[in-house]
């Protein structure tokens, strides 16, 4: 356990490391072209570097109450190492028979960075089956998205599950492969089953511009009809889980970062990934199939959390969106080449894509 570092500066550590990283990633794309030997050297030694250091330094965090639930967390699995069963109607219950699993042959925080190794390592692999050699970049918004530092200590069970979401799609070639974790992440978190069928409708239909105009239609249905959109998904799929249903009807706890209200700022936030998509496919004709599939999985989960928009906790249904962004944004970067100083370009982007991380929390912790 990390206890030398008090968890009161724990993530401002690592936003700053990420504001250090970025700053260097961006300084390194205007002074080296991207195959540069220079350049693949200081992208692998960095990003693996970040992959271990985030993996150890997430998972071996102390255990207190502004890791968010991890502090229920730890309740739970020292209760099932003293022999505690699993309840008849827990939900999630692969989570949950996980987690009694492994209370039998390790510590809490060998368990927390076996997590934090389900919840990183997948962002790895899909950006390094995509990118190959150049897949530093796609890995570093992971890791810097506004969303990756909350799922990945709070909302651990949401975080890993979608996570595994991706891991299947990097097997999208192998379908068996793809289709076991695809099930594993629904086990982890219900929530999964929204992205996965998303992702099955796009092999029947792979169409961006329907969805970007079905996208662009939630937003005024939402602002007159949200009230409606919330009562019904409470009442339907998401309504059979208490929890579920809970983060959409309950009325927010006082000090918690669930605002209530139409979240213009979040919504601006999900715009960045809609808008590349739009460019890339509309303004530069990059035409990629998988790409689509990524763009339209996106869209549709996106649209469902601004049906949802105005619920107390709806940042709990933003993420099943949010976290694809970065890999939504960057892939045309990486398989395409739209501007004279493309490298620099991509430091650029990963700059303000970034910003917005580090605007926001400055912004709600000053």
């Amino acid at each position: 356990m990390i206890d030398f570092i008090p968890a009161s500066i724990y993530y401002p550590i690592y936003i700053n490391f990420c504001f250090f990283l970025v700053v260097l990633s961006l300084f390194h794309t205007w002074v080296l072209k991207i195959e540069a030997p220079k350049n693949i050297s200081f992208i692998n030694a960095a990003g693996y570097f970040l992959l271990m250091a985030i993996i150890i330094y997430m998972g071996q965090r102390p255990i207190y109450a502004v890791f968010g639930d991890t502090v229920n967390y730890n309740f739970f699995y020292n209760k099932y190492a003293k022999g505690s069963g699993i309840g008849k109607n827990v939900g999630d219950y692969g989570w949950h028979v996980f987690m009694k699993f492994m209370s039998g042959v390790a510590s809490v925080h060998t368990f927390f960075t076996i997590v934090a190794i389900i919840y990183i390592y997948p962002m790895y692999r899909i950006s390094i089956q995509l990118f190959n050699k150049f897949w530093y970049y796609s890995f570093v918004l992971f890791i810097v998205s506004f969303s990756f530092w909350t799922y990945g200590v709070n909302g651990m069970r949401n975080g890993a599950a979608l996570s595994l979401f991706l891991w299947g799609v990097s097997y999208r070639h192998n379908k068996v492969v793809m289709g076991l974790l695809f099930f594993a992440a629904t086990l982890f978190h219900k929530t999964a089953l929204l992205p996965i069928f998303a992702y099955l409708v796009t092999y029947f239909y792979n169409h961006p511009k329907v969805f970007l105009k079905a996208w662009l239609l939630c937003i005024p249905v939402s602002l007159a009809t949200g009230s409606i959109w919330v009562s019904l998904f409470a009442s339907i799929g998401f309504g059979d889980d208490d929890r579920l249903a809970g983060y959409l009807t309950t009325q927010a706890e006082a000090g918690t970062f669930a605002s209530t209200g139409f979240r213009w700022d979040f919504l601006f936030h999900s715009a960045f990934a809609v808008f590349a998509a739009w460019y890339f496919i509309y303004k530069k004709n990059f035409n990629d199939s998988f790409y689509n599939q990524l763009v339209n999985t996106y869209l549709i989960c996106n649209g469902f959390w601004i049906l949802v928009i105005t619920a107390n906790y709806s940042n709990r249904f933003a993420y099943l969106s949010w976290f694809m962004m970065a890999i939504v944004i960057i892939y045309p970067f990486l398989k395409g080449h739209f501007f004279k100083n493309q490298h620099f370009m991509i430091g650029k982007v990963m700059f303000v894509y970034f910003f917005f991380t580090y605007f926001m929390y400055y912004l709600y912790s000053g």
